[in-house]
């Protein structure tokens, strides 16, 4: 059975193109896609909870008056209370306020990077295997031992010297996080290279950057799209560890990672510095999980779980 030119994926079934009943038409592609998404209950539950961060994250600063900057001197350490919900830190800053700005901190983090990411990796993986010959060589050489560098610790050297500015981070992490994606992107190029709609393009002089932009990286989509939200998901541990461990955001900058590394030492005198902050961290990377697999079973449903996607 050939494969969908677009997403790389298998063309519907015979049961799946039928008739919606009481409409007398066939479902789009689009359409189809969405049906077995929503089939998945935990990439719709994930969806819930990824939106109600988002408006947590957006929406929550209008429900305190302090600011995570703010400091109340009167109620330093102090647990959760109706003047502060979440209670308080050392030094009297409003853990509400500040996983408020945390998890916007983080999302921003988070996003930029698996844009980027994915940006970066599709252009250059589709244009090794668009162009082939020494510039593939060439370009596999660079991915191969830019995954055998220790980038942990180049991440954590450079964002530290860099004092922990997460837009210096942003750009860090994007250039240490593409070569992954874009060697398998480059895998998957390879046999789209070979296409008839390719060779078309190139007889009647269509450009190799017009090629590459129109024909090679638009068929690639269900794997660009659920690596993008698989991405988020890499992003928000690796800023997180950072941050714990003192080299990602610093102060007076907060994260959730800066949030996690101050609740550490205090987990069992003061619970909540660190309950809160990691609550929110495994309830995004849960939703984003969550997704992530709803996508690429509703995109590929030959895939290992999409076959059980809609008994789910």
């Amino acid at each position: 059975m050939a494969a969908d030119v677009t997403t790389g994926a298998p063309p519907p079934t015979a049961k799946e193109t039928l008739p919606a009943p009481g409409n007398g038409r066939n479902l789009g592609l689009g359409r189809l896609y969405l049906r077995r998404f929503l089939r998945n209950r935990l990439a719709v539950v994930g969806v819930l909870i990824f939106v109600l961060l988002v408006l947590f994250s957006a929406f929550g600063g209008l429900f305190t008056s302090y600011t995570y900057s703010d400091t109340d001197f009167a109620a330093l350490t102090q647990p959760p209370s109706a003047a502060h919900w979440f209670g308080t830190n050392q030094g009297g800053n409003d853990i509400y306020a500040s996983a408020v700005h945390g998890l916007q901190r983080s999302l921003a983090i988070a996003v930029s990077v698996s844009v980027l990411t994915v940006v970066v990796a599709a252009l250059i993986g589709s244009s090794a295997a668009y162009f082939g010959g020494r510039a593939e060589k060439a370009t596999l050489a660079v991915i191969h031992f830019l995954l055998i560098v220790p980038s942990f610790l180049i991440l954590a050297l450079v964002s530290n010297r860099l004092a922990g500015d997460w837009r210096v981070l942003i750009v860090v992490l994007t250039v240490f996080g593409w070569m992954s994606t874009a060697r398998v992107i480059w895998s998957v190029s390879t046999s789209l290279r070979e296409r008839d709609y390719v060779t078309a393009a190139e007889f009647m002089g269509v450009g190799p950057l017009r090629i590459i932009l129109r024909h090679i990286i638009p068929n690639l989509g269900s794997l660009l799209i659920v690596n993008l939200t698989l991405g988020v998901v890499a992003t928000v541990l690796s800023e997180t560890a950072l941050s714990f461990l003192g080299f990602g955001v610093q102060t007076p900058d907060v994260s959730l990672g800066t949030m996690l590394a101050d609740g550490a030492s205090t987990v069992t005198s003061a619970p909540w510095l660190f309950a809160f902050p990691a609550g929110l961290v495994v309830l995004l990377t849960v939703s984003m999980t969550f997704v992530g697999d709803g996508l690429r079973d509703a995109l590929d449903p030959t895939s290992v779980t999409g076959a059980a996607g809609g008994r789910r």
